[in-house]
C-alpha cells in the first residue's frame, strides 16, 4: 500500500533542490486581488521583473488553493 496521497509516481531526484546560497534567491512580489463576485487571487511574480519577463514570469493561485505560511508550519 502506497503511502503517497496521489497516484503520480516521482523519484525524490526529481523534486527541487535548495539553493545552498540566499545570493541566489529571486525576490518574489505577491499581488492579492478580491472582488466581490469572484473568489481572491493572488498572483506570485519575480519583483524586480519588467517587459517580456513580467508578462511571462508569473503564477496565479485562485481563492482555496493557497494558505498562509504559518498554517503550514
Amino acid at each position: 500500500m502506497s503511502t503517497h496521497t496521489t497516484d503520480d509516481v516521482r523519484d525524490e531526484a526529481s523534486l527541487p533542490i535548495p539553493a545552498d546560497d540566499a545570493s541566489d534567491a529571486v525576490p518574489i512580489a505577491a499581488e492579492i486581488v478580491v472582488s466581490r463576485d469572484q473568489p481572491a487571487e493572488c498572483t506570485l511574480y519575480p519583483a524586480d521583473a519588467s517587459g517580456i519577463e513580467l508578462m511571462t514570469s508569473w503564477i496565479t493561485a485562485h481563492e482555496g488553493s493557497f494558505v498562509s505560511l504559518e498554517r503550514m508550519r
